[in-house]
């Protein structure tokens, strides 16, 4: 490959992390048509490389794939209009299973409320999140088109295998197209039954930014950044939404972090072995005005509590000092809010620092056996951990390989490879 081929391919590359979500909702917005739009930014996509390298890559490389984009679309409409014209219409329409409640409630298409969003992308993530569809497909979809998340690593956020995620991506927009469901910002009155989805979304967004499911770097920056950026809009849109404010404090207070969750040379540093003066102070302080804000008003909800939970660990003076007793109950009152597993095999870790690891593990290993769990790797990591402070290394050996297997972050899996050798050598030396 020449040095200029080289060259397009990596522009390409840059500006499919960064700028297809705003491309697809750009495209959206003349198609109408989830699948048209996506398979003319596709078309746009391809048609770059030569392009490029023919003419140059573009100052503006997301206003030069817009342009295209649009084009295919408009091309695309203008042939179906052309046909439907000249053909009868041959077969019955194609049953909308159930949907016609919903359409007939629904605005035109054309609705001036989209201007009150600054952002393409979120308003389609609010047609994505449309409640006829199920929550898993709002998110998985809106993952998959808006952002850009490829489908194996929104199985890995979802803990469930790829084909699995691939036919309820599918299903989803298939839904979408039978349903008639426009392109518009759901009047007040709907927002309720969207904001959780859309929530969901960026949270989800800012997770596969904060660690990668997959791929050489522990994290994928750029998503994380467009999920903090998503978060203020939505918090700008919707201020006196105590889980809007809840999610924004989670993300700064997590991503506060980024610079030192990985040394020089691009290995994991776990969070006992942080910086902690390196930390973004300005963002954790505007966290925990948020969270106080949040907690004041009562009621925390499941984002307002995990803000809560981050902040606690980020407000220690060292690790060993955090307010484990704290956070055991800040965890009871999160699986109040959201029974979630994750967040049950997240608790064992201070409970581990207050009642010790053999009843952190006892509940880990009951945890163990739901079949939601089996995919998760951070599962078996934690139980190694226990099974270290209790002298167990060669059964911690056994769980530290087994998350290393369900790993596919290579970051993750350099640090449990070299986690394992040291257990080994530790364990070895002590033999002697």
């Amino acid at each position: 490959m020449t040095d200029d081929a080289a060259a397009v391919r990596a522009a390409i590359a840059d500006a499919h992390r960064r700028s297809w979500g705003r491309v697809l909702a750009t495209t959206v917005r003349v198609t109408r048509d989830l699948d048209l739009a996506e398979e003319a930014v596709q078309e746009a996509y391809v048609s770059a490389v030569a392009a490029w390298q023919r003419d140059g890559i573009p100052e503006n490389p997301e206003g030069w794939l817009t342009t295209a984009a649009r084009r295919r679309a408009v091309d695309a409409i203008r042939r179906e209009s052309a046909l439907r014209a000249k053909l009868p219409l041959l077969l019955e329409p194609e049953a909308t299973d159930g949907a016609d409640a919903f359409v007939a409630e629904l605005a035109p298409v054309a609705d001036d409320r989209t201007a009150d969003i600054p952002d393409e992308r979120l308003r389609l993530i609010f047609l994505c999140c449309h409640p006829a569809l199920a929550q898993d497909a709002q998110l998985a979809l809106t993952l998959r088109l808006v952002c850009g998340v490829p489908t194996a690593d929104i199985a890995r956020l979802f803990l469930v295998p790829e084909p699995t995620m691939a036919a309820r991506m599918t299903r989803a927009k298939k839904k979408i197209v039978t349903a008639r469901i426009p392109y518009r910002v759901p009047a007040a009155a709907e927002l309720p039954d969207r904001l959780r989805a859309v929530l969901g979304v960026i949270h989800l967004l800012f997770t596969t930014g904060h660690t990668s499911p997959s791929g050489a770097s522990l994290m994928r920056t750029e998503l994380a950044d467009q999920a903090l950026a998503l978060a203020r809009m939505l918090s700008e849109l919707m201020p006196d939404e105590p889980e809007v404010r809840g999610l924004l404090a989670l993300i700064l207070v997590t991503d506060a972090r980024r610079s030192t969750r990985v040394d020089p040379d691009g290995r994991l540093v776990r969070l006992e072995h942080q910086d902690r003066s390196q930390w973004d102070r300005s963002a954790l302080a505007e966290a925990h005005d948020l969270i106080v804000d949040g907690l004041r008003v009562g009621g925390a909800g499941r984002y307002a509590l995990q803000a809560a939970i981050a902040s606690l660990y980020a407000e220690a003076p060292t690790y060993e000092r955090t307010d484990w007793p704290q956070l055991v109950e800040l965890y009871d009152a999160l699986l109040v809010t959201w029974p979630s597993p994750v967040v049950a095999v997240n608790r064992t870790v201070p409970l581990s620092m207050v009642r010790g690891p053999e009843q952190a593990l006892a509940e880990l290993e009951e945890l163990q056996q739901d079949a939601r769990l089996a995919g998760y790797p951070y599962l078996p990591a934690i139980v190694a951990e226990l099974l270290l402070r209790l002298g167990r290394d060669d059964e911690a050996v056994v769980a530290l390989e087994r998350a290393r297997e369900l790993t596919a972050n290579e970051t993750e899996r350099t640090f449990l490879s070299e986690r394992i050798a040291q257990v080994r050598n530790t364990a070895r030396e002590s033999s002697r």
